[in-house]
């Protein structure tokens, strides 16, 4: 019984590993890699397992960086099924046909290039075609209800409050020695594990002891500025913006973030901070997944039934549009007033972010506010660290704008969260027999995962395994 890694080991992206025993083959989640010169060829290169061997696919929750290869799958003769929560399953309907929408138009725009220059052409990840035929292997289950997906498999979804259906999953797994003898091992994957008191969602629920936690460690070194410190923060930038030429640009995941900027903005607003916002949601994707978490209310926490009961919304306010057209989001540019546009990519890697970006950063009265993680090598993460020069749709733009870093908005649990929600896995016995937890950190770069090992081996007496790309370890 052992757990193979080729992905988010030493980095926040590419999720994806393997579990396998003498009679099953998991995957858990297969997502993209993201940011940096590499990223193209690493999601190209498909990990050495037999996707035509797997006996089952079991995935966390529906951001790109853990669903995004999916479809390739469809190319590698996969049999069998995908198992995800029902909003998962819907929210990645809308991630995998935009992901595969933006590699068909990333590939026609090289290619305008290399067909000048008699080069090879390229051709996208997979198609829209195959994120249809994938979509029919999806199974819906339920939060707390156990479900065996593979031989001695058996899987329990878990409310882990990160995004719209995300989950931490428990598998109670069987498995017999060469010698005979039958073993059993409750192992959990943390997902991604969201933030206690963040809005519309619940606050993830705690796990129990297990034998194995694959515990993510994206922000494994610190904690977040208080949320509401981070919302006063927001209120001045937005107010300074209100220039004749000013504007805010806000680069968001498409799902989960762009909801929680609704939500901040109207709360601001609410609270007498912002006269009469006009906030634009300018993504497809980012309008798609607003419509579903206004379906799926009955994930809301009680903070944000309390607004419902009273006749009000968490997601909606006079101010708000979404610009669902190229012409309407063209519009935007000749814009000013601190008109607020939130945009996808929230890495700045792609999407109609990056128009805005080109129009936006050489201007002074311009605002960019980054309200998520940027991984290293990402145009976000060069915008972050200052450079006066960035280089967008591969040209050379200048960075005269006024950039702003909010910390407070994550949906990833900041080192506190972490600990607190891993202490009932990691302070009690192992259910079956051995005296401590094997705890292994992923899903975070190797400076976070070496803070958070320090700090949970010190309280917890546990020594952490820090697994690399193709690492196998032994449960």
């Amino acid at each position: 019984m052992r757990l193979r890694f080729f992905g988010a080991v030493g980095e926040v992206t590419g999720s994806c590993t393997l579990l396998e025993t003498s009679r099953a083959r998991v995957l858990i989640d297969f997502g993209l890699h993201q940011g940096g010169h590499h990223a193209e060829a690493r999601n190209r290169r498909v990990p050495p397992f037999r996707a035509r061997q797997l006996d089952a696919v079991v995935l966390t929750h529906a951001h790109i960086d853990h669903s995004g290869r999916l479809p390739v799958l469809e190319g590698e003769d996969y049999p069998g099924k995908i198992h995800a929560t029902p909003a998962t399953v819907e929210l990645c309907d809308t991630l995998l046909h935009d992901s595969a929408h933006i590699q068909l138009s990333d590939a026609e725009r090289l290619n305008r290039r290399r067909r000048t220059k008699g080069r090879t052409l390229a051709t996208p990840l997979y198609t829209a075609e195959e994120v249809e035929r994938l979509m029919r292997r999806f199974v819906t289950t339920p939060y707390d209800r156990p479900i065996e997906v593979a031989p001695g498999v058996t899987v329990t979804f878990h409310d882990a409050g990160h995004i719209l259906g995300s989950a931490w999953v428990e598998l109670d797994v069987e498995d017999t020695t060469e010698s005979g003898e039958r073993v059993t091992r409750k192992i959990i994957f943390s997902g991604d594990i969201g933030p206690c008191g963040a809005p519309l969602l619940r606050d993830p629920v705690l796990p129990p002891p297990c034998d194995a936690l694959i515990l993510e460690s994206t922000y494994g070194d610190r904690d977040h500025k208080s949320q509401g410190g981070t919302i006063d923060e927001l209120g001045e930038i937005l107010n300074a913006a209100r220039t004749p030429k000013g504007k805010v640009i806000i680069p968001s995941f498409a799902v989960g973030r762009t909801q929680q900027m609704i939500y901040y903005v109207r709360q601001l607003e609410r609270a007498g901070k912002l006269d009469n916002p006009k906030v634009f949601i300018d993504s497809p994707m980012a309008i798609k997944a607003t419509t579903l978490y206004r379906r799926h209310r009955e994930l809301f926490d009680d903070e944000c039934w309390e607004f419902i009961t009273a006749g009000d919304s968490c997601l909606d306010f006079p101010g708000l549009e979404f610009a669902r057209t190229p012409d309407q989001s063209r519009a935007i540019n000749s814009m000013g007033h601190g008109v607020i546009v939130v945009a996808a990519s929230g890495m700045c890697t792609g999407g109609r972010v990056l128009h805005h970006l080109r129009h936006g950063l050489p201007r002074k009265e311009t605002h960019v506010v980054i309200v998520g993680y940027q991984g290293e090598g990402s145009l976000g993460r060069r915008i972050v660290e200052g450079d006066k020069r960035v280089r967008v749709f591969g040209r050379p733009v200048e960075v005269n704008a006024h950039v702003h870093t909010l910390g407070g908005f994550s949906a990833h649990a900041g080192q506190s969260g972490l600990v607190r929600w891993a202490t009932p896995a990691l302070a009690a016995k192992p259910p079956h027999g051995a005296d401590k937890p094997k705890l292994i950190l992923n899903h975070g770069e190797d400076r976070q995962r070496a803070a958070l090992a320090k700090l949970l081996g010190e309280r917890f007496g546990v020594e952490a395994t820090l697994p690399r790309y193709k690492d196998t370890v032994e449960v």
